[in-house]
């Protein structure tokens, strides 16, 4: 197979105006298609169309891998590797949450029930949804948000950073019963939910029900938390047998040994 001939490259003078510019996916695309325009002769304000359309392609593309790396995602999981059908949440209810207005009205999201059962797979793949839509994800455990919060005191920076957790359109909170949880988590947790609170949405996953909160942290700051949590809130349960232990029984957690 014969290849085409390379486009001619830009002028120095014109790839040094766009880096100047800071335009680089202009100065990325423009020698293909200013030699595909010269060749179809196009109207000069499509070669400018398609141009700046490059651009803007680009930069958010760019925006979109920032925002992930920034939202520090635990797994990558998406929608592509979703299994609506396996899931014990009700078709309509995953429907309704997937269009994402519930964060556009800073509405809470809490999903509770066993290990296993598709609870941060399916938030997740919200939140790189989220981000897709040109909205900020924040992802936490409940340890990593203490450790987090936890930093800040020791500089009395608490304020500040709770106030940049606040800027992302979604704050994920996972896992939270796996393990027990003191003052310092019990406080971080409030922290941020009473920042949020209807301003921006918080999700949580959790192998208890958000009523139960206070059997894991101190009475009163999970009893105010959790109040604001689920004023505004989408509650959902899941149940059923661990996907991850089916698959494990099933010997589809591995790749066979040879």
């Amino acid at each position: 197979m014969v290849r085409p001939p390379a486009p001619p490259a830009l002028p120095e003078e014109l790839a040094s105006v766009l880096r100047r510019m800071r335009l680089p996916y202009v100065r990325a695309a423009a020698p293909e298609v200013l030699a595909t325009a010269k060749a179809q002769r196009w109207d000069p304000a499509e070669v400018l169309r398609v141009l700046l359309t490059e651009e803007v392609k680009g930069r958010d593309a760019a925006t979109q891998r920032m925002r992930r790396k920034a939202a520090g995602f635990p797994t990558g999981k998406t929608f592509d590797s979703w299994r609506e059908h396996d899931s014990s949440i009700e078709p309509a209810t995953q429907s309704a949450l997937r269009t994402l207005e519930w964060i556009g009205r800073a509405e809470n999201l809490a999903i509770s029930g066993p290990s296993g059962t598709g609870k941060s797979h399916f938030v997740e793949a919200l939140a790189h949804a989220a981000i897709d839509t040109d909205l900020r994800v924040a992802w936490f455990t409940l340890e990593s948000l203490t450790a987090t919060i936890g930093r800040a005191r020791v500089d009395a920076s608490i304020a500040k950073v709770v106030a940049r957790i606040c800027r992302s359109d979604l704050i994920v909170i996972d896992d939270i019963g796996s393990l027990p949880a003191g003052q310092d988590a019990a406080e971080a947790f409030y922290r941020v939910v009473d920042a949020a609170y209807e301003r921006r949405s918080v999700a949580v996953t959790s192998n208890i029900k958000p009523s139960g909160f206070d059997t894991i942290m101190p009475k009163t700051l999970a009893t105010t938390t959790v109040d604001r949590l689920l004023h505004h809130a989408h509650q959902v349960l899941t149940d059923g047998r661990s996907q991850r232990l089916a698959e494990a029984l099933a010997g589809k957690g591995v790749v066979p040994l040879t």
